[in-house]
């Protein structure tokens, strides 16, 4: 014959992390990689099981190659910029300056010149 447990409406317990004073209702079992520890820890101190302690356990399939892949054929009008200018759209035209620049850094003055291809 089993001896049934007491329900424990009064009972309390001590968080095995914080050692805090709860109800034992309150005290949750330690969750670790999907298996339960011996601890039982306070709504404050309970971690939550990490995903990444369930990686590989579940099968992932991710192709990267296409099944008859139909590649850009007009790659190169594809890259172009192309513009309405009704009323002077600026991503019609677009322009570059090579030039000097002047730097003050800590009171003393230099010059950087650049001359290469934009």
């Amino acid at each position: 014959m089993s001896v049934p447990y007491a329900r424990g409406k009064r009972a309390f317990g001590f968080c095995d992390t914080c050692n805090q004073r709860y109800d034992l209702g309150e005290l949750k079992i330690q969750i670790v990689a999907g298996r339960a520890t011996n601890l039982k820890n306070c709504p404050y101190c309970l971690d939550k099981d990490h995903p990444q302690y369930f990686i590989g356990r579940v099968p992932i399939n991710d192709p990267i190659a296409l099944l008859n892949p139909r590649p850009d054929t007009a790659q190169v009008e594809s890259r172009e910029l192309w513009g309405w200018n009704p009323v002077g759209n600026p991503a019609v035209y677009a322009t570059g300056q090579v030039g000097i620049i002047s730097l003050v850094i800590n009171g003393v003055k230099s010059q950087v010149t650049y001359s290469g291809e934009m």
